[in-house]
Order: C-alpha cells, then structure tokens, then sequence
C-alpha cells in the first residue's frame, strides 16, 4: 500500500518551519532573550532545522561557533541550507542525545528547547554531557513543559491523541490499555514534574534562576494542525493504529484540534518552565 501525503510527511518530519509558529517559536525568542554578554560558542540540542542557531548567529555577532545536535537527517539537511549564509560558524552533528557521544567543544551557551520529553528516562545523560562540556562561566537554558496528566498518565497532546483513536474505532476505555500494548509512552508520562526535574538537575548544575508561562496552541483549521502534528511527533502516535487507518488518524488529530479551537477558542495550553542553569 504506497503512504499517503501526511504519513510521509510523519516519516520525515518535514514542514516544521510552518509547524513551529504554533508553540516553538515563543520559546526560541523567550529562550535567546536570556543570552547575555558576548558568548563565543552556543550548542543547541535538539536543533532541529536551525531556527534557534539562526536566530542567535543574527542576535550575537560574537558567536564564532554554533553547534547544533539533531537526530533527524532530515531536518538536519534544512537546518544545512538554512545556516549556509554563516561560512565557518556553524557545525551541524547527528546525534541521539539518549546518548550523546563526546564532542570537543567549551560551551558558553547551551540550549534544549522542547527536547527534554523525548529524553525520559535517561535525561541524566544529556545533563552530564552538558555539565561536562558548559564553560565555568557558561548557562544552561532549558525549556520544559509540563502538561497536566490524568491517572492514566495521559495530557497535553496524548488527549488529541485520545480523541483520534477514538474516532477511528478505539473505545474510549480502551484507549490506556492501546497506549500499552503499543509501547507508546504518553507525552505526559515522559514529562517529569518540576520537583522531580528539580532534583534531577541539582544533581548536576545550580539552579540560578526560572520563568514561567503558559504555552497556549491555537489553529486556523483541522488541515493546519494535522500537519502541525505530524511535523512534531512524527509517526510516534500513528503507530497506534493499524496502516490502513493511518491516514483516517491524522485527519482525526486535526478534526479534533479544530473542535477544541472552536469550542474553548484554544487547543491546548500548559505550563513551560525555562530553567537558567548554571554550573556547580
């Protein structure tokens, strides 16, 4: 059976510069907003398509070196095109940050914006690859989210997911048992709460300082959300289904999405915390 349009996009992640206007480009300006003085070496975890490597290159003429680590070839070939204007400024490695391999680098600055979830539950190895390797003067800036979870351990985009199951023929009790037998964390689950998180980065760097604010989604319509779904979480979710409904789960994720918008005039919203870490 040759896959539909959105399940290649899912497979690829690709369209995340348009999906990202709808929550990562908050935190890639609240997030550089805390750089300070004149760094000279930023690495960016998680980096994605390069918008955040971008965007510091531009705010921070000092930067001789910007390192982005990503486990997407896919989305690490956009970030190549897109930092090309940078000549010698930017090296890109691909990289699965469960277990980050040693890279020869003095960091002023280092970022992780909305990576940490995927991360559960070994985080400790990206925080002891960042202690490690963050200058005794250098920040840590790193953005959670926090959604809140039912006693299922299922929140934030897990219950859009809900919703997509159910519409493509899951009963609704059913849905956590699905989750299960799918080997398929909810989102929820993999985000630890903040006194846990807390407790964690002590064990590797000072809390110096922290921000809040609450991350709200909003959408134009279904289509634009479908694909805001399967730029982000891939085909993480839609694994849950069989391939033949595949097509029928993302359509549903994005019906959902515009339910939600048009009846509380939002998708989703939760708590996103930006710790500025410093080391010990």
């Amino acid at each position: 059976m040759t896959a539909s349009a959105i399940e290649i996009q899912a497979g690829t992640l690709a369209g995340y510069a348009d999906a990202s206007r709808l929550r990562q480009v908050q935190d890639r300006d609240w997030v550089l907003d805390q750089v300070t003085g004149s760094p000279q070496t930023l690495v960016d975890l998680g980096s994605g398509i390069g918008q955040l490597l971008e965007t510091a290159l531009d705010r921070h003429p000092s930067l001789r070196l910007a390192v982005g680590l990503e486990r997407s070839e896919h989305r690490i070939a956009e970030a190549t095109e897109r930092l090309a204007r940078f000549p010698g400024r930017t090296v890109l490695h691909r990289a699965d940050l469960t277990d980050p391999k040693p890279l020869d680098v003095r960091a002023d600055v280092v970022t992780m914006t909305s990576v940490l979830h995927w991360l559960y539950p070994v985080e400790h190895r990206v925080f002891r690859w960042v202690a490690d390797r963050l200058a005794p003067d250098g920040r840590f800036l790193l953005t959670t989210y926090h959604p809140a979870r039912d006693a299922h351990g299922l929140g934030g985009e897990d219950e859009i997911v809900r919703d997509a199951l159910i519409a493509t023929g899951t009963e609704p009790a059913l849905v956590p048992q699905v989750f299960s037998e799918g080997e398929v964390l909810p989102i929820a689950t993999r985000t630890r709460t903040v006194e846990d998180l807390a407790e964690l980065l002590g064990e590797f760097f000072t809390v110096e300082s922290h921000l809040e604010r609450d991350a709200v989604v909003t959408v134009q319509d279904a289509a634009q959300y479908e694909h805001f779904h399967a730029a982000t979480f891939g085909d993480y979710y839609s694994r849950l289904v069989a391939p033949a409904l595949r097509p029928a789960f993302f359509t549903a994720v994005g019906e959902s999405a515009a339910r939600r918008q048009a009846e509380r005039g939002w998708v989703s919203h939760m708590p996103v915390r930006l710790w500025r870490l410093a080391p010990r």
